[in-house]
């Protein structure tokens, strides 16, 4: 086996790896889109890399920095299969629309046309069920607890096994089922994305996250979270919800009656959707939750704004109201999208409070933010800030140091080689001594 990387190999961002066999045919994994510092050494989209010995693609999951290369990468004339999990096969479509209408064009009905090729060419696998693709080698999907849907993918061929770890989610998160190591692994190739970090248990995490919105209601301020429409929303929902719930038991009082919680995201509110629609892979404390309640993701003083109209006016209403909300909205990076119309309006207001749930890379005005900075510039003006700025590292979406010590650990046959990707440079040189402590090759 031969290994290249096309992205997310010296950067955090823009996952694209090829894996050649020997018979001179190769499987690449995944394709993805270059975000904040990586965009800019990035500027040219377009695919450089031959695909006519490129016999299959297989996508880990639908967020953006693993998948909105996909375009680009079907311009160029890719036109094989392309394998996936059951429940990202449902999610791609949603993904790759609004990656278009951000980056390519509006035109509906070009959008269809992309989406049904892609849909033809998508081929949905279960996990933990070995699939025989083209070029000559077999391939496994695992839960890698992540996102929903997301898979690390086992390759075996020329007698080798090649482990991709894609993302790996942190163990006991909402909704999620936790990922297990491999058998085997001759050839690992594993995110470093938190390797120099560890993160808060969910006990603490859920502790910090009932004080902040306990916070909220006291200043009578908003609390913006700048965060995914996939994954960490949905999270963020289910958590809230059983904070209402047991603040209600335990005081007699409910603070859904006090404070709204605002989702102003119609991306975010369709995978909602979705994810309800999934509901058979939610983990084992997910599904005995809802033997009791059928909507884990829906309260009573959950709101979700629409279109850009009812945007505006719950904007405007936040300014003169001063009343107490929790504002979920995209980007999770602050990039653009609602949020930044939010955090231009508020950041400068001493009651505001703004919370990070999720990875931030640098470059982008989200790590700026959450760096401290006092001035920050958004599309261009300089705001400052005056805000209170949160990080509650528990629930991000990645597996920290300790987690991805343990995933490789838990390899019965310890991987011949481990090869370091998705991560900063200080991220993987941690990670990295901490592997080689225990006699690993790793690069």
């Amino acid at each position: 086996m031969e290994l290249s990387h096309h992205g997310g190999h010296q950067g955090v961002t823009g996952s694209c790896h090829q894996l050649r066999f020997k018979n001179g045919q190769s499987l690449l994994v995944d394709c993805g889109l270059f975000q904040g510092r990586d965009a800019d050494a990035h500027p040219d989209l377009e695919i450089e890399f031959p695909l006519d010995r490129i016999s299959s693609l297989v996508l880990t999951h639908v967020h953006i920095d693993h998948v909105g290369r996909l375009p680009y990468l079907m311009a160029a004339g890719y036109r094989g299969p392309i394998y996936c999990s059951r429940p990202t096969a449902k999610l791609l479509p949603l993904v790759m629309e609004d990656a278009l209408k951000i980056g390519f064009t509006r035109n509906e009905r070009m959008i269809r046309a992309f989406q049904e090729t892609v849909a033809k060419q998508l081929r949905p696998l279960d996990y933990n069920q070995w699939q025989e693709i083209e070029g000559g080698a077999q391939i496994r999907l695992q839960p890698a607890g992540h996102i929903l849907g997301s898979a690390y993918l086992e390759v075996d061929v020329d007698d080798q096994r090649a482990v991709f770890s894609g993302d790996l989610g942190a163990p006991h998160a909402p909704l999620l089922k936790d990922p297990q190591s491999p058998q085997r692994a001759d050839l690992l190739v594993l995110e470093s994305t938190y390797g120099d970090k560890l993160h808060e248990d969910r006990t603490a995490r859920r502790a910090r996250l009932e004080a902040i919105l306990r916070h909220t209601l006291e200043d009578g301020g908003v609390t913006i979270v700048p965060a995914f429409s996939l994954g960490r929303t949905q999270e963020l929902l289910y958590e809230m919800n059983g904070i209402f719930e047991q603040v209600q038991r335990e005081t007699g009082r409910s603070l859904m009656k006090a404070v709204d919680v605002i989702v102003d995201s119609p991306l975010a509110s369709r995978f909602t959707e979705i994810y309800k629609d999934l509901q058979p892979f939610w983990d084992a404390e997910a599904q005995q939750l809802l033997k009791y309640d059928d909507q884990p993701l829906v309260f009573e003083n959950l709101t979700t704004v629409g279109d850009h109209d009812e945007h505006r006016s719950t904007l405007d209403y936040l300014k003169k109201s001063k009343l107490p909300a929790i504002i979920i909205a995209g980007s999770g990076m602050c990039t653009g999208g609602r949020v930044v119309n939010y955090l231009e309006a508020l950041l400068s207001e001493p009651t505001t409070d703004v919370l990070f749930v999720g990875y931030q890379a640098t470059g982008t005005p989200g790590r700026e933010i959450q760096a401290g900075r006092d001035r920050v510039r958004l599309r261009g003006n300089t705001i400052d800030r005056r805000a209170k700025v949160h990080t509650i590292g528990g629930y991000s979406a990645h597996a920290d140091q300790q987690n991805l010590l343990d995933f490789v650990a838990g390899i019965e046959q310890p991987p011949g080689e481990v090869v370091l990707v998705h991560g900063e440079d200080d991220a993987k040189r941690a990670l990295h001594a901490k592997l080689a402590e225990h006699g690993l090759t790793v690069r």
